[in-house]
């Protein structure tokens, strides 16, 4: 067990290995493997979202709230080391949250409703709205200036603390529109409707 647990590759191995054998178990052999867009699409945006939204609220919660008590000799360890593979994992789960969101719009035959926000899929729709903005912010405001505070890409040095407190803000943005978001995506099918 410990060879598993000691990667983690090993580790997500085993868990889709343990995901299938419960689907296997549950739904039969035979049937296991037909194909069931929403279900696996529903999976696949609740493990990417669980990925976005928690590295998210690490950096928001931890990451920023510690850094001006962490030593200065230790600050490049988290700059240049942690920060940049979060941020990795971040932007990519921001991705997949917001493909996989849509793929099981379209695999529930919502999305052009909930988009447009029609009467009896407004609140999903908002939701999506909001989920949209916050990987618009991932990927064309938070991560651009990133790289420029992280020194990932070159900058006047001066720069860097603009940039770090630009991408600071829209990731308390996102913070922010994340509580509504989720409710917004969680209403919707256990009654709550507008």
């Amino acid at each position: 067990m410990g060879k598993i647990l000691e990667s983690i590759q090993n580790t997500v191995i085993a868990g889709i290995v343990l995901t299938v054998l419960i689907i296997g178990v549950q739904s039969g052999w035979f049937s296991a493997y037909e194909y069931n867009g929403a279900l696996y699409a529903r999976f696949l945006h609740v493990i990417s979202a669980v990925m976005w939204i928690g590295l998210l609220w690490y950096f928001n919660f931890v990451q920023i709230p510690t850094m001006p008590s962490i030593p200065d000799e230790l600050k490049p360890a988290v700059g240049k080391h942690i920060a940049p593979a979060a941020l990795f994992y971040f932007r990519w789960g921001a991705m997949f949250t917001l493909v996989t969101g849509l793929w099981l719009a379209s695999a529930n035959h919502y999305i052009v409703d909930a988009l447009t926000l029609a009467e009896g899929s407004r609140l999903i729709g908002l939701g999506m709205w909001m989920a949209i903005i916050m990987w618009f912010n991932v990927w064309f405001i938070i991560w651009p200036n990133q790289k420029i505070a992280l020194g990932i890409i070159e900058a006047e040095a001066d720069a860097k603390p603009a940039a770090a407190r630009k991408a600071m803000l829209f990731s308390r943005t996102n913070t922010l529109l994340s509580f509504p978001m989720i409710i917004c995506m969680i209403g919707q099918q256990n009654g709550l409707a507008f």
